[in-house]
């Protein structure tokens, strides 16, 4: 079928103007072709500083010290989560410049071509949820300083990061290696205003640490960082196959995690220094300690750009998640106007969702924070698994566009590691609305994840011993001579200026 060739072949569209990339970008859930790999290992770090040095990650920090954790111990369990979190992620990053593919339809090696729905769908959640908590901060915030409504500034933002994800890989990775110059200074400020201003409560020592509470705080940073893997191969796609691995993990993590420890710890601080945690009131007195109106402009400054250019991050992965859903199923042209039709579908979903939230939204942020891991943690138990035990970054990947792929249709040792690691976590759970009847047992202690994890990536390892990968090796070299013969017709073509 032609679309499912032209996903695999490298074909330029014309008018994509020159090797560096095209302004509007004409690719979605297809290959990129080595003619138009570009960029350094070094851009995924201010990508992901950016990515995270928004309100919301300030938020994840409030946890602990809602509980009753003193601020140490929020810190601690914080940092730590952090730490483990962002693994997972950044080790995801190897996977773009290798496979030139979007993180999710790489699932199909996994799950199957239709099978790879199941955490498809999970991820298009994440990428909905993350993008209508963003818009209803933004939203609150400019309704209090300009006028009009904070369903008309949602409005605003929304197609504002539509049209920043409808251009696509380059502006998205231009405005979020320039967003720190402007977010890090106002940032910087309001975090030694904090320091110097506000005062923690006091904590009895026998109350300052519950492993219930502490547990909680690293659930919430570690599932916040996890829930970024769905995300990252997708903006390191276009990078050179020869870029260095370490220097691609080892970027993506100190971005990543740095951002994410500097606000979650001030949130921990604010939340724990504060009668009532709430991320855009605080954000706001402590900025007018520094002069009246101050705090309020800091807020617009640090959360409207942000949020703008994080829910294009997140409407153009929920593209390529829904694409490539529907692919499995039916012919799909992989044209401007497809990616175009699925970032507008998902705006208008964000956008009705965010309107759909209560203003007082910690509970239901945290709550989903914590869903987020529960979901995602066997999902990339599995494909890190696959990626760097099993099939070690050997994958065929015009098979994975091949609705006869050897991947199967339904992937049933995927699907069934992924089923065995939620269906183990269930008992361990613990939410705003469902405790499991294994936490009572622990005190308390959500271990639900690290559960998800184990049982997935174990069952997935031990049903992949029986694989044939000698046979499967020869469709990765038909692949490889496939894919490098269509580089090299795409190399010889005159290059159109648009």
């Amino acid at each position: 079928m032609a679309d499912q060739s032209d996903a695999v072949t490298g074909r330029r569209a014309a008018g994509t103007g020159t090797a560096r990339g095209p302004v509007l970008e004409t690719r979605s859930i297809d290959y990129v072709p080595q003619s138009e790999r570009h960029g350094r290992a070094w851009h995924q770090a201010p990508f992901w500083f950016t990515g995270q040095f928004v309100p919301t990650t300030m938020v994840v920090g409030f946890a602990g010290p809602v509980m009753g954790l003193s601020i140490g111990w929020s810190i601690a369990a914080t940092v730590l989560g952090v730490l483990f979190g962002t693994c997972f992620m950044a080790f995801h990053a190897n996977q773009g410049p290798t496979m030139g593919l979007p993180q999710m339809i790489q699932s199909r090696a996994q799950f199957g071509t239709r099978g790879a729905l199941v955490p498809m769908l999970a991820v298009i959640c994440v990428y909905i949820g993350f993008s209508a908590f963003g818009v209803l901060l933004a939203s609150q915030v400019l309704e209090s300083v300009l006028p009009g409504s904070a369903t008309l500034w949602a409005v605003v933002i929304v197609v504002l990061a539509a049209t920043v994800a409808i251009v696509g890989y380059d502006l998205l990775h231009a405005v979020l290696r320039l967003l720190p110059y402007l977010v890090v200074p106002v940032f910087a400020v309001l975090t030694v205003l904090a320091l110097t201003h506000l005062e923690p409560h006091p904590v009895p020592h026998d109350s300052a640490f519950t492993p219930a509470a502490a547990l909680a705080q690293f659930v919430a940073a570690a599932g916040y960082q996890l829930g970024y893997a769905v995300y990252v191969s997708d903006y390191s796609r276009y990078l050179p196959a020869d870029t260095s691995e370490r220097g691609v993990i080892g970027w993506t993590y100190a971005g990543a995690a740095l951002s994410a420890i500097w606000l979650m710890v001030l949130g921990n601080f604010i939340a724990g220094s504060v009668p009532v945690p709430d991320a855009l009131v605080n954000l706001q007195d402590i900025g007018d300690t520094l002069f009246d109106g101050f705090g309020k402009t800091a807020v617009v400054a640090v959360l409207v750009p942000s949020a703008i250019a994080i829910m294009g991050v997140n409407l153009y992965g929920a593209m390529l998640s829904g694409l490539s859903i529907v692919q499995a199923f039916r012919p799909v042209a992989l044209t401007v106007r497809t990616r175009v039709t699925g970032i507008l579908a998902g705006a208008a979903i964000a956008l009705a969702v965010a309107e759909g939230l209560p203003s007082k939204y910690l509970g239901s942020f945290n709550d989903f924070i914590t869903l987020i891991l529960y979901v995602l943690a066997p999902w990339t138990a599995v494909n890190l698994i696959d990626y760097y035990f099993v099939r070690r970054g050997h994958y065929a990947i015009t098979e994975i566009f091949s609705p006869d792929s050897i991947y199967g249709r339904w992937g049933i040792r995927g699907l069934l590691s992924y089923a065995l690691g939620v269906a183990a976590l269930v008992p361990f759970m613990v939410t705003g609305f469902y405790t499991g009847p294994m936490v009572d047992t622990l005190d308390g202690a959500d271990i639900a994840f690290v559960v998800g994890l184990v049982v997935s990536g174990a069952a997935y390892w031990i049903t992949t011993r029986g694989l044939d990968l000698a046979a499967e090796q020869q469709a990765v070299e038909r692949s490889k001579t496939h894919l490098d013969g269509a580089d090299a017709v795409v190399r010889a073509r005159p290059r159109t200026t648009g």
